[in-house]
């Protein structure tokens, strides 16, 4: 008998054993627990963009200011 026959051999006998109940609670847990991180995912990349937006207008004032394209003035 080869490995794939024994885990389909073992697989068969778990799916003819009773199944175990399920606690009622435990979809809308699952809901929460979505919620929960689907609203964490949501203001992670909002906090993100925000520290982008933040990063490449304190580069464009940087630039603006300092000018890093012109050629250093001479002294005579």
């Amino acid at each position: 008998m080869s490995a794939q026959d024994r885990k389909e051999d073992e697989a068969r006998r778990m799916m003819d054993l009773a199944h175990p109940q399920v606690p009622p609670e435990l979809a809308a847990r699952a809901t929460a627990r979505g919620r929960r991180i689907l609203r964490t995912r949501r203001a992670v990349g909002a906090v993100t963009w925000a520290l982008l937006l933040i990063a490449v207008v304190a580069f464009w004032v940087w630039a603006a200011i300092e000018q890093p394209w012109s050629a250093p003035p001479r002294d005579p």
